[in-house]
């Protein structure tokens, strides 16, 4: 199926509803939530996932899992994607916070081809039999870690989240307790024990996050200018420090 809306088919017995969608560039999907599991695949672009708890980078050719009833909201950069909305019966070991997958080349044609499926096809032998491996591939991901922790209580929330649009290297932890009216170990204090993580930290990570859609069109010397590195390399040592791949591993495979 393709560009059909969710709602048309969600009352349908198929356990996986595969959807290909075409979204205009840079179109946000404001906060929902779907009863089903939904594993969506950015075929091309990229996706920017937010939940009340964290935000995701799906870079193009890989995947996020969104667990079933997670309110959310997602940013697509130039996608095309391709959904399972799976009924979470199907899929007992679905994770319970959203997690960002590599996908490898057989799941890709694969989830390419179910997206040609009808929503009856299980009274087709071939279809059942791409949904039955996509399942079974599904299980076996490896996970990427391109996320940060979001805190809920304010004003942390809405310092994280201005910062994730907004990525600036100049900012401190000085302006960020000074916006937040409390001292400077206060505020580090607590921003610690709602995150796990120091805000010097979570602001490093979020401009790593930043970079990896500036990286599709540009090259690592022009995102370190652009997001305040000292250099390249530096930006590549922090890359892959964070996430355990190379910036260059951001582009299409």
């Amino acid at each position: 199926m393709r560009n059909v809306p969710l709602a048309r088919v969600d009352h349908l017995p198929a356990e996986v509803l595969p959807i290909a969608t075409d979204y205009p560039p840079d179109t946000l999907l404001a906060w929902h939530e779907h009863r089903r599991a939904q594993f969506l695949y950015a075929a091309t672009g990229t996706m920017l996932v937010e939940t009340d708890d964290g935000a995701w980078t799906v870079p193009g050719e890989r995947a996020v899992l969104i667990p079933p009833r997670t309110r959310h909201r997602v940013r697509m950069l130039d996608t095309q994607t391709s959904s399972l909305y799976v009924e979470p019966s199907a899929v007992p070991w679905w994770p319970t916070a959203c997690r960002v997958v590599e996908v490898p080349p057989l799941l890709r044609e694969l989830l390419l081809a179910a997206a040609d499926l009808d929503a009856d096809y299980a009274a087709d032998r071939r279809g059942s039999a791409v949904i039955a491996l996509i399942l079974l591939e599904t299980a076996a991901l490896s996970e990427v870690p391109l996320h940060v922790p979001l805190p809920h209580d304010q004003p942390f929330s809405r310092l994280c989240r201005d910062y994730l649009a907004h990525p600036d290297v100049a900012v401190t932890n000085t302006d960020w307790a000074r916006t937040a009216a409390m001292s400077e170990r206060v505020f580090t204090r607590r921003f610690r024990h709602l995150t796990g993580t120091s805000p010097a930290a979570w602001r490093s990570r979020a401009r790593l996050l930043a970079s990896i859609p500036l990286l599709r069109h540009r090259t690592v010397t022009e995102v370190a200018t652009l997001l305040g590195y000292a250099s390249p390399a530096a930006l590549s040592y922090a890359f892959a420090r964070a996430f355990g791949v190379p910036p260059s591993s951001m582009r299409h495979h």
